[in-house]
């Protein structure tokens, strides 16, 4: 089945990078500046953490020895990152709502649908994490070689959003509440995790209740290489693991069963 999928992929290349393609024209098409936007507005955001942050408000992180960008690199470290695995879920949740049309005419692989949600969110995130990365080479705060570390946490990440995204997709199509209560709950799980506060600070009682929460390590993993130079507790990102495989194959299978029915029903 993995085998004939990637199959099916290959073979639609040319429509996945062409809708990717089309929906980034499509975004900066009719704006003046077109797509220098991709540009300007991940650029004003990290020039508001890092200035208002560590400049005007003078945040600074337990046991970072008073550096003074540490907390502007950990908050975008955090927010970034939780941006990308906001969009894919986001996105992914009304990816078949969105192409009903597209479902219900032309034939093709469905994992193309998710597979472009995430290459659209990446295509935004490259844009706006390179940014930040070169802020982090021209201040002098680049972690060196052990910034490649941040592969395969980008890669987990990607697969626990994609697997949420694929399950709330199919659950989106029958009860659309669905998508309504993952907006809200998001929000809760944003603040439930630490970005834009360190998990230090939260009482003791509070603190294991972290365990459950599958991006606490996720994004902890990016803020310890990219703040402290140093290489993530991997151990801890197994359960994430666990639960991005076991979601993307129900995801899959959810699809592979209702497929007939969310074409009716769309």
């Amino acid at each position: 089945m993995a085998i004939a999928m990637l199959r099916g992929v290959w073979h639609y290349r040319g429509f996945i990078l062409g809708s990717v393609k089309r929906e980034f024209q499509s975004k900066y098409g009719n704006a003046i500046l077109g797509a220098a936007w991709t540009v300007l507005n991940p650029l004003a955001m990290i020039l508001v953490y890092t200035v208002i942050f560590a400049q005007v408000m003078h945040s600074r992180l337990p046991g970072a020895n008073d550096a003074p960008y540490a907390y502007s690199i950990y908050l975008c470290a955090g927010i970034l990152t939780w941006g990308l695995f906001a969009e894919i879920t986001g996105r992914a949740q009304t990816m078949f709502i969105d192409q009903a049309n597209l479902l219900k005419k032309i034939s093709f692989p469905r994992v193309c649908l998710p597979l472009i949600v995430v290459l659209n969110a990446l295509m935004n995130f490259a844009i706006i994490f390179g940014l930040f990365v070169l802020f982090l080479i021209f201040s002098g705060n680049f972690p060196g070689w052990i910034f490649l570390a941040v592969l395969p946490v980008l890669a987990l990440q990607i697969a626990l959003a994609a697997g949420i995204g694929m399950v709330l997709g199919v659950l989106n199509v029958f009860f659309r509440d669905v998508g309504q209560f993952f907006s809200i709950f998001l929000q809760f799980w944003f603040w439930f995790t630490p970005i834009v506060y360190s998990a230090s600070i939260l009482p003791d009682a509070v603190r294991p209740l972290l365990a459950w929460n599958p991006m606490a390590p996720v994004i902890g993993a990016y803020q310890t290489i990219l703040v402290s130079g140093q290489a993530p507790d991997w151990l801890a990102m197994t359960p994430a693991l666990v639960l991005a495989i076991a979601l993307c194959v129900l995801g899959m299978r959810l699809f592979r069963k209702r497929s007939g029915e969310m074409v009716d029903e769309l």
